[in-house]
């Protein structure tokens, strides 16, 4: 039986790509999600598919989110560390 495969290797552009990809599919869904809530020519389609789309965001989201608390942030030892 094949097991899945539960160890990539993405190097940090790789992971960039994705994320702008992520950013930029969540920023289409959210102006299509406003596209259907403004019309309010049927409330019931216009309901579920705000939900769908809602729903798709929130996914999308939780992924980055994933994908975020898996870096590692590293602060040089040798000087003193200034954020921003």
């Amino acid at each position: 039986m094949y097991k899945p495969n539960t160890s990539f290797l993405l190097s940090i552009e790789d992971i960039e790509v994705i994320e702008n990809a992520l950013r930029f599919h969540k920023k289409d869904l959210s102006m299509k999600r406003m596209k259907v809530a403004a019309n309010s020519a049927a409330p019931k389609t216009g309901y579920d598919a705000v939900a769908r789309l809602d729903n798709s965001v929130r996914k999308i989201h939780e992924l980055m989110g994933n994908l975020h608390n898996q870096k590692v942030f590293f602060r040089p030892s040798n000087m003193a560390y200034v954020s921003g």
